[in-house]
């Protein structure tokens, strides 16, 4: 594997975002320490990370650099859009479908100077079939969701569905599909695939993150296969990486240990996903929820977000209240991790064998807490605004009943049988031998 990934040229390309980046940094350390030249087009505001990395970095140039730090600045009507489709088509529309065309003139200035012979992208890096078609260079995908494609077993991606189990309600989800098609997300489905033909590039046309996972040579999706749905029609490119996660070089939390660790039976997580800001939606209901709970060692994640009053509100002997703590330090003693639906964080508590909660429905991740409640690994409350009695009741049936304990002892070992970053280093080799092969021909 090493000598067939030796020398070669690698271009990762992301997403400006951290959930869109920081998974992929692990894989880029590797390939780099197998001999790889690896490069990156991202946004400058990892410039920083990437210097720790030593990983060259191609800023945006022609492309306009939307990030969670001006995304309200570029798009403030965005703002007052309250239904949550409608946001998720104005997202895919402009964050990403208008983009596509925009990343791809950089794309092409990089490879007159660095002709890579693969690119590495997050799942909704929207000049994937460019790089495919106009310069015929294969491009693998890192699934940082639950994976998006459509399928004839599943409701549209985002609705938040389980499987179906029967032929009517395989039926209504193909017209849930169709109704996602044409009217729901129809106009960023019809934009990129405007911008795809202006272009010369003629896909069959479908919502952008179904569209770019089949339009990838190789789908890394970063899980195991016990956590997601069984599919009949699941696609040939796709492969399940386990536990990719960010590079050990970018990992800044400081050690962390609080004696309180070692003298409670019961020890609840609470963490608020870094870009949601209001600290209403999860961490006061949960820190509410057991305030007068002496025997529970509460430790709440608030990513920056209200730490300082969150503190004076709710300050205990049994309550601990940090900026920042790295998961992998304390979930090793946790009863029950609450989350508003953060996939890499789901995932890192299915490794540590502890069960959850979740909350959030916006943005993707009613799927996460869907297949959290689907695989008897938690309770998804299914709520942006959850109640501190439900979050107390819910914990309390969460610790009491071994089920869920079980369901997530037994999925975790689906992340230990090999190492995810050689893992995904044997697929990739595999897939430049097949296009070097190809072209060959």
């Amino acid at each position: 594997m090493n000598e067939a990934l030796y020398g070669k040229k690698i271009l990762f390309a992301t997403v400006p975002d951290e959930r869109h980046f920081r998974p992929l940094t692990g894989l880029a350390e590797y390939l780099q320490a197998s001999g790889c030249d690896v490069r990156w087009y991202t946004s400058r505001i990892f410039e920083e990370l990437l210097k720790k990395l030593s990983i060259p970095h191609f800023v945006f140039t022609r492309a306009l650099d939307i990030n969670p730090a001006n995304l309200e600045y570029i798009f403030p009507e965005r703002i007052y859009i309250a239904d949550q489709p409608e946001k998720m088509n104005f997202d895919l529309l402009n964050i990403f479908a208008k983009r596509s065309s925009e990343y791809f003139a950089d794309i092409k200035t990089i490879h007159d100077s660095f002709p890579f012979d693969l690119m590495i992208s997050d799942n909704m890096f929207s000049a994937i079939p460019f790089v495919k078609a106009k310069l015929n260079i294969p491009v693998a995908t890192i699934g940082i969701t639950p994976l998006a494609t459509d399928s004839a077993d599943l409701g549209s991606y985002g609705m938040g569905l389980i499987p179906a189990v029967s032929t009517d309600q395989r039926d209504e989800y193909s017209r849930l599909r169709d109704f996602a098609a044409t009217a729901l997300y129809k106009r960023s489905i019809d934009a990129y695939d405007s911008v795809l033909k202006e272009n010369g590039i003629f896909m069959s046309p479908s919502i952008l993150y179904d569209q770019l996972i089949r339009a990838s040579d190789l789908h890394l999706q970063i899980g195991t296969a016990d956590f997601e749905y069984k599919r009949s029609d699941l696609g040939d490119n796709i492969r399940f990486a386990g536990a990719l996660s960010a590079a050990a070089a970018i990992q800044t939390a400081r050690k962390w240990f609080d004696k309180r660790l070692l003298h409670y039976d019961k020890i609840v997580i609470i963490e608020q996903c870094a870009a949601e800001k209001e600290s209403k939606k999860l961490l006061e209901p949960a820190l509410e929820a057991f305030k007068d709970s002496s025997n529970t060692l509460v430790i709440a994640v608030t990513n920056g977000n209200c730490t300082v009053a969150l503190r004076e509100k709710f300050g205990s002997p049994s309550t601990v209240i940090e900026n920042f703590i790295s998961l992998e330090q304390v979930l090793p003693y946790a009863s029950v991790y609450i989350t508003d639906g953060d996939y890499m964080a789901v995932n890192l508590s299915i490794r540590n064998q502890v069960p959850l909660i979740t909350t959030g429905i916006c943005n993707g991740k009613n799927e996460v807490g869907a297949r959290v409640a689907y695989f008897n690994c938690g309770i998804h409350l299914n709520t942006e605004l959850p109640e501190a009695e439900d979050i107390r009741e819910a914990t309390a049936k969460v610790i009491s009943n071994d089920q869920y304990k079980k369901s997530v002892s037994r999925i975790s070992k689906g992340f230990k049988w090999s190492d995810a970053n050689r893992l995904c280093a044997g697929y990739l080799a595999e897939l430049l031998h097949e296009s070097e092969f190809i072209q060959a021909k």
